[in-house]
């Protein structure tokens, strides 16, 4: 699994989490019977992901997460979705490898255009 790979699953697992932890989620799910049984495992998975990261993106992923609440987001048509800069055509990726942004120092996910 490429570096890039594995930061996305990171990602999706601690907006899970996120999710998980939000004020009346159990009431809700407890609402409409369903359980969070499942949370510890998440939390299991996303500690053998982080585990498995080369430590300088997953201390960039770390720092932007604490400070935007978003450590990872998408680029569409040249634009962080997280700052809404243009990325300058030396930015574009080179193969898995992750990019961070210049300006929010967010890592970045190229989607293709379409």
């Amino acid at each position: 699994m490429s570096t890039l790979e594995r930061l996305a699953q990171l990602h999706d697992h601690d907006l899970l989490l996120e999710e998980a932890r939000a004020t009346g989620t159990p009431q809700r799910l407890k609402a409409l019977g369903l359980s969070l049984s499942g949370v510890a495992a998440v939390e299991r998975a996303r500690h053998a992901l982080a585990h498995g990261a080369e430590r300088r993106w997953m201390m960039a992923y770390d720092r932007a997460r604490a400070r935007y609440g978003r450590g990872m987001v998408a680029v569409r048509e040249r634009v962080c979705a997280g700052c809404y800069i243009k990325m300058p055509t030396s930015a574009v990726p080179a193969g898995d490898a992750p990019v961070l942004c210049e300006s929010c120092a967010r890592v970045l996910y190229w989607r293709p255009t379409t």
